[in-house]
């Protein structure tokens, strides 16, 4: 895991928040990189990782996905981090896509293109 992809993942996800969230975050949803607990920045640097070797192998085809399912992809793989950090987590760790609020479902279409763009993988004349 870089400490650079954690970060790069804990800014597009803090930026998501205060873009989609309805009224004011929960403090927690905003905490800067130097007050997140190990655990998270152990999961956003697997996850930044997962979303990377993923854009690697389709060989910048998976600029064609829809923010639905780029926002899918990083919320299946934030699901299985919370599982590998989490003996019993809590189910809104864990929910599906359907049952994620819509600021959430935005926030993490939003991470997968920001991953995107640090990587170099958007089309040109693509905007994330």
């Amino acid at each position: 895991m870089t400490t650079e992809g954690a970060r790069i993942f804990r800014e597009a996800w803090i930026d998501g928040v205060r873009r989609h969230f309805p009224g004011e975050p929960k403090p927690g949803y905003v905490t800067p990189w130097d007050g997140t607990p190990e655990w998270e920045r152990a999961a956003a640097g697997a996850v930044y990782a997962q979303v990377r070797q993923f854009l690697e192998v389709s060989d910048g085809h998976a600029a064609r996905l829809t923010r639905e399912q780029k926002g899918r992809f990083v919320a299946t793989c934030w699901t299985a981090q919370m599982y590998r950090h989490f003996e019993d987590p809590k189910p809104g760790y864990v929910a599906d896509w359907p049952q994620l609020p819509q600021w959430q479902r935005e926030t993490d279409a939003d991470i997968f293109e920001a991953i995107e763009v640090a990587v170099g993988e958007v089309p040109e004349g693509a905007a994330p």
